[in-house]
């Protein structure tokens, strides 16, 4: 089912401020905003920020989960937090959902 009069994030901001946008739309809670913000600029961060996140897919995902299991021992409800901050990313402010590879 499509929505049609899904909210679209102001373009001209930068993408944490366009995150933050659509969290206060849909009324997430304050901590629930932070979160998600902290877990999208560590994969950011991770990929080196060399790429816009709309240019990274599946694989981009894939290696950041990889990496918070093995090096930094996180427990897998922790990885399903930072993966549902980046699918809240791609699904509702990129409006580009997770692809696999090219």
């Amino acid at each position: 089912m499509e929505n049609k009069n899904k909210f679209r994030p102001d373009p001209r901001l930068k993408l944490l401020e366009q995150v933050r946008q659509v969290m206060r739309y849909h009324h997430y809670a304050y901590r629930t905003e932070k979160t998600y913000c902290d877990w999208i600029v560590r994969y950011v961060k991770f990929h080196g920020a060399k790429k816009h996140s709309k240019d990274m897919g599946k694989n981009e995902v894939e290696a950041f989960l990889s990496h918070l299991a093995t090096h930094e021992n996180v427990s897998a409800s922790t990885q399903r937090q930072a993966l549902n901050a980046i699918i809240f990313l791609y699904r509702n402010v990129l409006d580009n959902p997770i692809r696999g590879p090219h």
